[in-house]
């Protein structure tokens, strides 16, 4: 994430050196310690405040939580207002990055979640269906971040992200039917779950939470560009409006630890029991997706692009699905919940992993311009 203070600079093929971390902005130098403070904040207001996780759960459209929506609106904003639309036929014809992005979020993904979860919690079906639902909902909206922060592809990452978005609405409901109800029958690990959800209520989620930032960022380009010239826009507008994608994920942990600051606090045996597979489950996607990266050849942008669209899920999605088919209480819904909980401070640590593999990396990256 560029400096608020200076303009966009290439990144370097390896990892940056003492004097490029001292040129980052506060914010950005010291991320980890502010997600610390957020998380624990938000665990804070949910046991302090009495009734708060009530009210932000209140406040919904179509089973949307409008604090989370905004927090992820405005994360996401910056992000792809950065993105240079015009160069999106270079990443639609990378085929080695497609179809390594498509084998990783729609096959070995959702195979590995279900296995990890199957082995972790046998003797809990209810956070084991939950696990699942979270490993089908594949990553649509904070991984654009987690991959701007690591120096990723930004126009390869808005592709990823929206070939997951067409394959969400379409699968989902298949793919939940396949690892929920047929899978363990054919396995002989029982009858299954029913899985019940709507095409629509899935593409609602898309619209929101990709379709909303991604018009406002591809319009702020075209109108900026038009309007005052791309050097205006890519060293006067850009570092303006880049804080405020930490500002809106800082406020998204906030309310999503505030949420369930009683839950943490009341059944940490169960959290730990979901972290487990969870935990597993992102560092095993991460770690696959960055070797393969590296192995087929890609440069260091791509791979770490490939690497976070593999690794994060969509956990609007997640939640909102075990809600409304298994209840707010339910040990499905519980699950989902986590998932974030987990993904947050396990990828942010993967950054900093990342940004210290580029030295495996000898040709310079192409695309992004922030260190």
């Amino acid at each position: 994430m560029a400096s608020p203070s200076s303009p966009p600079a290439r990144v370097p093929a390896v990892a940056p050196d003492p004097g490029v971390i001292g040129g980052l902005s506060t914010l950005d130098r010291l991320l980890p310690v502010w997600i610390g403070v957020a998380m624990a904040a938000g665990l804070l207001l949910g046991r302090l405040v009495p009734g708060l996780d009530t009210a932000l759960e209140a406040v919904q459209v179509g089973g949307i939580s409008l604090p989370i929506a905004l927090g992820l609106l405005l994360m996401m904003y910056p992000v792809l207002a950065k993105v240079r639309y015009d160069r999106l036929g270079t990443v639609t014809g990378d085929r080695r990055l497609l179809v390594s992005s498509l084998l990783l979020n729609w096959v070995i993904g959702p195979v590995l979640m279900f296995a990890l979860a199957w082995v972790f919690l046998p003797d809990l079906p209810a956070y084991r269906t939950g696990l699942i639902i979270v490993g089908l909902a594949r990553c649509i909206a904070m991984v654009l971040i987690w991959n701007d922060l690591a120096c990723g592809h930004r126009e390869a990452a808005a592709v990823l992200v929206a070939i997951n978005s067409v394959f969400q609405v379409v699968a989902f409901a298949g793919l939940g039917w396949f690892y929920l109800e047929l899978l363990p029958g054919w396995l002989g690990l029982g009858e299954g779950t029913a899985l019940e959800v709507s095409a629509w209520d899935i593409a609602q989620s898309v619209l929101v939470f990709l379709g909303v930032p991604l018009l406002a960022g591809y319009l702020s380009r075209k109108l900026g560009e038009r309007s005052k010239g791309r050097d205006w826009y890519e060293t006067r507008f850009l570092p303006r409006i880049g804080p405020i994608a930490l500002y809106g994920l800082l406020f998204t942990i906030v309310i999503l630890f505030a949420l369930q600051g009683h839950t943490i606090s009341e059944r940490p045996g169960d959290v730990a029991r979901i972290a487990l597979p969870l935990l597993a489950y992102f560092l095993l996607m991460w770690g696959g997706a960055f070797l393969a990266g590296r192995a087929t050849g890609l440069p260091y942008d791509r791979t770490a692009t490939l690497a976070f669209t593999a690794a994060g899920n969509n956990f609007e999605l997640a939640i909102a699905v075990a809600v409304g088919v298994f209840g707010v209480t339910s040990g499905q819904a519980l699950a989902g919940v986590v998932g974030p909980l987990i993904e947050v401070p396990v990828l942010v640590a993967l950054v900093y992993v990342s940004l210290a593999g580029r030295r495996l990396f000898s040709t310079t990256p192409k695309g992004n311009a922030h260190v």
